[in-house]
Formats: structure tokens, C-alpha cells, sequence
């Protein structure tokens, strides 16, 4: 499900009401918790962080003149959708939090290859998702991006 919105503002106005709050959280915690070098955008109709073009010319090989995606969240029919590509580009990122998922959650991990599924508001991990975001710069997701996409 995308959302038409321009700014963060505009996205959050246009989900159901009930999860206003906990979607402001989730970017708080990512806005204060993943280094510098990645810009907040709106993108796939979902609110994103990316490595700006400014700083890495080349963007996302799958849009040309796009900024290389990083982290997009997503408020979803029956879910908030967090994907996060260092996830799915680094097994052992995926190891770590899989495994450290059942410390902070009750819930059963929900996920995809580079998605992770929120079904439940009142439980979601903010203290494992700041952590996840501080896993990984700006300059170490282009290089995995790099060896992993751009070939």
C-alpha cells in the first residue's frame, strides 16, 4: 500500500489515526539513533532514509538519479513494515537481530527478506530498532552496496 505524501507530515496525516503516534516514535528513534550521511525523504510512497545523491553520485542502480535507499518505513494494511537493506545485504546483520529480536519482543519475528513486520502496536522493539540503525554508516552501506549490487 503506498501513500501519496511529500513530506513526513503529509505521510503521517494519511494513515489511520491509531498509529500516528507510534509511526512519529519509530522516527524519532531512526532519526536519532542511524549516523550521518543518510537524508530523510519520502520515496515508494513510503517515508525513507537514504545516501543522498551529493554524497553518493552514482544513486540506486534500479532508479537512476535516485538516492541509494537505506531504510524505508511503511504503514502497511494490517502492519507498520520496517525494511531495512543492510538487512538483507549482510547476513551477519540478519543473524544479529534475528537473534536478538526474542530479547526485547514477546511476539513471533515476522519478516521478509528485508522487511520486518509490526502487527502488534504496543509491541514494537524501538530500543532494538535504535540499535539496528546505529549497526551501520552511511559509508558501510555504500561499500556493501557496492560489492553486493553494483557489480
Amino acid at each position: 500500500m503506498q501513500i501519496e505524501a511529500t513530506t513526513v507530515e503529509d505521510y503521517i496525516s494519511k494513515i489511520p489515526e491509531e498509529r500516528q503516534e507510534i509511526i512519529r516514535q519509530m522516527i524519532d528513534v531512526i532519526n536519532k539513533n542511524l549516523p550521518k550521511g543518510f537524508e530523510n525523504i519520502t520515496s515508494y510512497g513510503m517515508l525513507g532514509w537514504a545516501v543522498p545523491l551529493k554524497d553518493y553520485p552514482a544513486g540506486y542502480h534500479c532508479a537512476p538519479g535516485t538516492p541509494l535507499p537505506f531504510i524505508n518505513l511503511a504503514s502497511q494494511k494490517n502492519f507498520i513494515a520496517l525494511y531495512h537493506m543492510g538487512i538483507y545485504a549482510k547476513p551477519d546483520l540478519l543473524d544479529w537481530f534475528v537473534e536478538e529480536y526474542p530479547k526485547h519482543s514477546k511476539r513471533k519475528l515476522d519478516m521478509g527478506k528485508s522487511c520486518i513486520r509490526f502487527k502488534k502496536m504496543d509491541d514494537i522493539p524501538l530500543d532494538l530498532i535504535a540499535e539496528l540503525c546505529q549497526k551501520m554508516t552511511a559509508k558501510d552501506w555504500i561499500n556493501c552496496y557496492e560489492s553486493n549490487y553494483k557489480r
